[in-house]
C-alpha cells in the first residue's frame, strides 16, 4: 500500500500489536468455565467461537453482557468497583482483568516483530500513529512490551469511560484518536483484528481499514469491513 495516501495509523493493541489477546482469551475461558461450572444449571462450556462471537475486540463489561445474553442468563449490572468475586456483570469483568493482570506481571509481553517492522517505518515516514484499545490494560500491555514511547495518543477503555465514548463497534473512540491527532478520518487508516474493531472502522468512514487475521478469519473481516485482510502487518510494508 502507499502510505502517502494517508496521515496517520490507529492500532488496535490487543492482536494486532501485542499478542495479549491470546492472554485475553485464556483469561475470558478461565473466567466463564468457572463461573458457568458453578452455575450448576447445565450450561454448555465456553469456547473460543463464544469469544469471537461475543467478547472480542468490546470493552469487558460489554463482553460479559453480550455473553451472558447468549446464554440467556441476567445479573444485575453492578459498578466498576465491585469485588471479583461478586456476581454482577461488573464483578465477572474484574474477576476476568484479575487473571489477565496476574498472566501479565508473571509472563510479560513481546510485541509481534512484524508489527514492529512496520511501526519502524511508519516513523520513518512520519506518520502519526495511536493505539485504540478497549481494554483498560493498555497502558500497562504497551510499557510491558517496551512500546509505551512510541505512540503519540493512547485511548483505551479508562480513557472511553471518562469522555463518555461508546465501544467497538460504534467507530467513537477511533474518531477521538484522529482528532487528537489532528488529522482526517480520510486521511486515517484503521488495523483490527476483531470483528467489533473492523465495523466500527467501516462505520467511521475512515480512509482504509486493514483487518489482522489471527483468528476471527479472513471472509469475516472482509464482510464486517475490512478494506484488505493481512496476516501479519510487515506485508504493509512490503514493495
Amino acid at each position: 500500500m502507499d502510505w502517502s495516501d494517508y496521515d496517520a495509523a490507529l492500532f488496535d493493541l490487543d492482536g494486532v500489536l501485542t499478542p495479549t489477546a491470546e492472554v485475553h482469551m485464556r483469561a475470558w475461558d478461565v473466567m466463564f468455565n468457572d463461573y458457568l461450572r458453578d452455575r450448576g444449571d447445565g450450561q454448555q462450556p465456553y469456547t473460543d467461537a463464544d469469544y469471537f462471537a461475543s467478547v472480542d475486540g468490546k470493552p469487558r463489561y460489554d463482553g460479559v453482557r453480550t455473553f451472558l445474553a447468549s446464554r440467556g442468563i441476567t445479573l444485575p449490572e453492578g459498578t466498576p468497583d465491585d469485588s471479583p468475586e461478586q456476581e454482577s456483570v461488573c464483578g465477572l469483568g474484574n474477576r476476568k482483568n484479575a487473571a489477565f493482570s496476574q498472566v501479565l506481571h508473571d509472563e510479560g509481553v513481546t510485541p509481534y516483530p512484524a508489527s514492529v517492522v512496520l511501526l519502524d517505518r511508519l516513523a520513518e515516514l512520519g506518520v502519526a500513529v495511536a493505539v485504540v484499545s478497549s481494554s483498560r490494560n493498555a497502558p500497562a500491555v504497551l510499557e510491558a512490551a517496551g512500546l509505551a514511547d512510541r505512540f503519540e495518543v493512547v485511548v483505551d477503555g479508562q480513557v472511553a469511560a471518562a469522555r463518555g465514548l461508546p465501544g467497538k463497534p460504534a467507530p467513537d473512540t477511533f474518531l477521538y484518536a484522529a482528532e487528537q491527532l489532528g488529522v482526517p478520518r480520510e486521511r486515517a487508516v484503521v488495523l483490527e483484528d476483531a470483528l467489533s474493531g473492523v465495523q466500527a472502522g467501516r462505520a467511521g468512514a475512515f480512509g482504509l481499514v486493514v483487518g489482522v487475521d489471527r483468528g476471527a478469519g479472513a471472509q469475516e473481516l472482509s464482510d464486517g469491513g475490512a478494506d484488505l485482510v493481512v496476516a501479519e502487518l510487515d506485508e504493509l510494508v512490503r514493495p
